[in-house]
């Protein structure tokens, strides 16, 4: 029996604090009619001092699985793609496993800026198709604020918070994921990267004090990659899926940059109309930002069951990427989020990782107990 991987619930979290290109006028050297020209960005999300990027894709998840029958518990693996981790390690798909209660999940981070959502996506289809699990939610999270340089106009302006989850299931029925191109140029890694950090270069007093753990970026260089990439990605995924660009109802771009996705349109000789475009409202969220415009598109209406749609993106590294997918499993019934439902999900989740906490403590302490008596 053949296997396919079915997108089977969505959903995304933001902050309430949004930031204003009239705020930024009094932080950087920019105003309004600049930034939107450029970028096409009038405000974006920033993530308040209690939320992390763990708490942010925790929401995003449990909402994903808001309106489907499929519990934490059922779920078999945890990817979330960020730039922006919780931690070096412990990874912050362990964390938000650990708060969603996915008790018999693996979890892993990956890597892989701001196309990583479509990398992680098309790993966890692969493990879906294969047989090995059957249930896995694929997290896009980033508080890309905590690493911009708010005295840097380049790159201050661009950036925002938010996380984007998807829940992707095993099923007899054909559709789901189709196709997905992943690339990568790690001749061009130095045009869009944070240098300080890691072993290459360790933090020292040196290195804050240059900035050099924010985001560093060329971005000409950047523009010109990535109007390349996004048409020659979409349409290798079209091809690789069997359809034509005409068989696409809507694709759904990185939110980078709207010129970059104006230009995107013109190489395929596809209406603006056919792409969605959330730039505006949350600037660039890295890899949370195909499932959050994802998850707006279906709520205005944009996408329905038996749609083929394109998800494509860029970032640092340099990678791309695209997927083809249908949607073709059931619409979901429930519209809006069951808040109480969460928080309980989120209070069992608290009191089960207290009890293996204290669980540990306990077994470590009759441990000790125990080999001090044989001594």
């Amino acid at each position: 029996m053949t296997r396919h991987a079915h997108i089977t619930g969505w959903g995304m979290a933001v902050p309430e604090r949004v930031l204003t290109n009239l705020e930024l006028e009094q932080i950087v050297d920019t105003n309004d009619e600049w930034i939107v020209s450029r970028t096409g960005i009038r405000e974006r999300r920033i993530a308040a001092n209690t939320e992390t990027t763990a708490s942010l894709g925790t929401q995003a998840a449990l909402r994903a699985l808001q309106g489907t029958d499929v519990n934490a518990s059922d779920i078999d693996l945890v990817i979330v793609a960020t730039s922006s981790p919780e931690h070096i390690f412990p990874a912050t798909a362990s964390v938000i496993q650990d708060n969603i209660g996915a008790t018999h999940a693996g979890a892993f981070d990956l890597l892989a800026a701001c196309t990583g959502f479509i990398f992680a996506l098309n790993m966890a289809a692969q493990a879906v198709r294969s047989g090995n699990i059957d249930k896995a939610l694929v997290i896009g999270s980033e508080t890309m604020s905590r690493i911009v340089n708010y005295e840097d106009r380049n790159t201050a302006i661009l950036f925002g918070d938010g996380a984007g989850a998807f829940l992707v299931e095993g099923s007899a029925e054909p559709g789901g994921v189709l196709s997905c191109v992943m690339r990568s140029d790690g001749s061009g890694g130095d045009l869009l990267s944070i240098p300080a950090g890691g072993s290459f270069m360790p933090t020292s007093p040196e290195t804050v004090a240059n900035n050099l753990h924010s985001i560093q970026m060329n971005g000409r260089e950047v523009f010109r990659f990535a109007t390349r990439v996004m048409v020659a990605a979409t349409r290798d995924a079209v091809e690789d899926a069997g359809l034509t660009l005409e068989d696409v109802s809507l694709i759904v771009p990185h939110q980078a940059n709207v010129r970059i996705i104006e230009a995107a349109a013109r190489g395929l000789k596809m209406p603006l109309e056919r792409f969605a475009i959330n730039v505006e409202k949350y600037g660039n969220t890295s890899a949370a930002s195909i499932p959050i415009a994802f998850c707006e598109a279906w709520d205005q209406g944009r996408i329905r069951t038996g749609d083929n749609l394109v998800l494509v993106g860029f970032g640092g590294g340099l990678t791309w990427g695209a997927m083809a997918l249908q949607m073709t499993m059931p619409e979901r019934v429930i519209t809006k989020v069951d808040r109480r439902r969460s928080r309980r999900i989120r209070t069992l989740a608290r009191m089960r990782s207290m009890s293996r906490r204290v669980g540990r403590r306990v077994e470590s302490l009759f441990l000790r107990t125990h080999a001090e008596a044989k001594t």
